[in-house]
């Protein structure tokens, strides 16, 4: 009689399904094959934190090396809330929704980390200085067409990024306290964030970039929630984007920030 063996085969690949949706529900990015481990970044364009975080310290995994070992992923959301509309309301009013709309379809514009991230790293630095006004000037300092950009921002399909951001950060489990949130390879780094390095060349096992060296190998992953300072606090500032929003609206820097 005839073995039917396709039965058996399903389980193993049932299985591995099954932990990539894990991952990813614990704010893994998972990368098919490419060995490296993930990390990902929660955040909202005008909060001091999260600025200062993309700005001086996540711009260093394009300088060390690190990138060889490590898949990042950028969410500008933060501690946005939805309403039963879908009407978006930021942190930090309706500029912080703007900013972060338009760096959302950035992201979706220009897939390529290296391009995206560049937009983004140059908003901020912007908004640290704030000079966030002048967030357009960035498509010509990075050689960008701003035409993507801005039909996406000023369409429906700005918002639905927006709303793809929010679940995507909702859904994490452990759930954010506070931005910026950093996940590397599933683990939650809590306020020890800054040394996400460390945490990458820990979680790391192919052969270590040189930033490694002598870093994360013996660093210990944390285990427990830290008691935050800086809990979620939400601003004033409904904010819905319908077809047809003003293009010349300019980002004003918002004073008062505490998260």
């Amino acid at each position: 009689m005839a073995t039917r063996p396709h039965r058996f085969l399903l389980l193993p690949v049932l299985l591995l399904l099954l932990s990539v949706s894990s991952a990813s529900a614990n704010g893994d990015v998972v990368t098919a094959g490419s060995g490296k481990v993930s990390m990902a970044l929660y955040y909202e364009s005008l909060c001091p934190f999260s600025t200062h975080f993309v700005v001086n310290s996540l711009a260093r995994l394009f300088k060390d090396g690190l990138l060889d070992a490590a898949d990042l992923t950028v969410v500008p959301y933060g501690n946005a809330k939805v309403d039963a509309h879908g009407a978006i309301t930021c942190q930090h009013g309706p500029d912080e929704c703007l900013l972060n709309n338009v760096e959302a379809c950035a992201i979706e514009a220009w897939p390529d980390l290296n391009v995206h991230f560049g937009f983004i790293n140059c908003v901020e630095d912007l908004v640290m200085n704030r000079k966030c006004e002048e967030w357009e000037s960035c498509f010509q300092k990075q050689g960008l067409d701003p035409k993507p950009v801005m039909e996406c921002y000023n369409s429906e399909h700005g918002h639905k990024l927006s709303l793809k951001y929010g679940k995507q950060t909702d859904a994490l489990v452990p759930p954010h306290k506070y931005v910026p949130w950093v996940v590397v390879d599933g683990q939650p780094l809590y306020e020890d964030y800054e040394n996400f390095e460390a945490y990458v060349c820990k979680a790391y096992k192919g052969h270590p970039p040189k930033i490694c060296q002598g870093l994360g190998r013996d660093y210990p992953i944390v285990q427990q929630v830290v008691e935050a300072g800086n809990g979620v606090t939400y601003n004033s500032g409904d904010f819905e984007l319908d077809e047809g929003v003003d293009d010349k609206i300019k980002i004003k820097m918002v004073q008062g920030d505490d998260n």
